[in-house]
């Protein structure tokens, strides 16, 4: 039990700060009907400007840096899409790969930052609780982020303009005919994405203490697999259920990853671990429908 209470709670507090990059897909994927291939670079994006603003002495600051970084992000993949006629996979894949050289130029020109002395929100949470508290700080802020971005969303999604994001992933001709510009509910949906998207990267990279330009590498696979896995897992048409699915379903990903992790796995290997754990979650609710049909096939053989 002393060694499987630690193994959660590294999974929940990685889980919890990846589940906010799930949310983002959440909206951008499943509302809003885009799937948004720029997630892995808008995430490390966010680490980066997060860690730079961190290390200049802003750790507050560096939160909501990040964000506007994930705006900017979102708005250029979405003015791609909107305005330029580029595709929207394709605009994902352009951007991502202009990232990369941004990343790098946010970082001073080096593939790796730094934040060991660097006081972050973790840190400050840390000091607030006491030396004598358990060692629970990061927890609580990646609770406190869940929170309100799941609280923001859901309540955002109620909201006129979030009705219309929903509505353009549903039908956007019927969009255009009721009057609303699909254009504005794209650009309006990715930038608040991103947003999620960036905060995600920026307290990973503070709760590492470090950020590489490949902090944010495979992303977008951990992302679909998790907001797969909490569908299959909470398949409800309430908006507050399947919100709670996403955090639910980012869990249990980064619960398989970490103990694929205590099993000694060589780390190449973890990118298998990802790609099976997708297959798994896309193929198991199909196969689970096809079951009985199968069952009465073998029947029939055995006759």
């Amino acid at each position: 039990m002393m060694n499987v209470l630690p193994l959660i709670q590294t999974a929940l507090e990685l889980g919890l700060i990846g589940s906010l990059t799930v949310l983002a897909l959440f909206l951008s994927y499943s509302m809003l009907n885009v799937c948004d291939l720029s997630t892995d670079g808008c995430f490390t994006l966010g680490a980066s400007v997060g860690a730079v603003v961190a290390i200049s002495g802003h750790p507050y600051l560096s939160i909501i840096a990040a964000m506007l970084a994930g705006v900017m992000s979102g708005f250029i993949t979405a003015f791609l899409q909107t305005k330029m006629g580029v595709d929207s996979l394709l605009a994902g894949i352009i951007m991502n790969t202009a990232l990369y050289s941004v990343n790098i130029a946010i970082m001073g020109g080096s593939s790796l930052l730094n934040m060991n002395k660097v006081e972050t929100v973790f840190t400050k949470m840390q000091a607030l609780l006491g030396k004598g508290a358990p060692e629970i700080y990061k927890l609580i802020i990646a609770v406190i982020a869940v929170a309100a971005v799941a609280a923001f969303l859901y309540i955002f999604l109620k909201t006129r303009i979030g009705l219309a994001i929903r509505a353009t992933g549903n039908n956007p001709d019927m969009v255009r005919s009721s009057s609303i510009n699909p254009a504005m509910t794209t650009i309006v949906g990715l930038c608040v994405a991103n947003a999620f998207t960036g905060l995600s990267g920026c307290l990973l990279a503070q709760s590492q203490k470090s950020v590489n330009i490949d902090i944010g590498s495979g992303m977008v696979t951990i992302a679909l697999a998790s907001l797969l896995i909490g569908g299959t897992f909470i398949r409800s048409r309430r908006m507050g259920l399947r919100i709670a699915g996403t955090v639910i379903g980012a869990f249990l990903f980064r619960l398989v990853y970490t103990i694929a992790l205590r099993f000694n796995m060589p780390a190449y290997m973890l990118k298998l671990v990802s790609s099976v754990i997708v297959i798994i979650a896309i193929s198991g609710p199909y196969l689970k429908s096809r079951a009985p049909e199968l069952a009465k096939r073998l029947e029939k053989r055995r006759c």
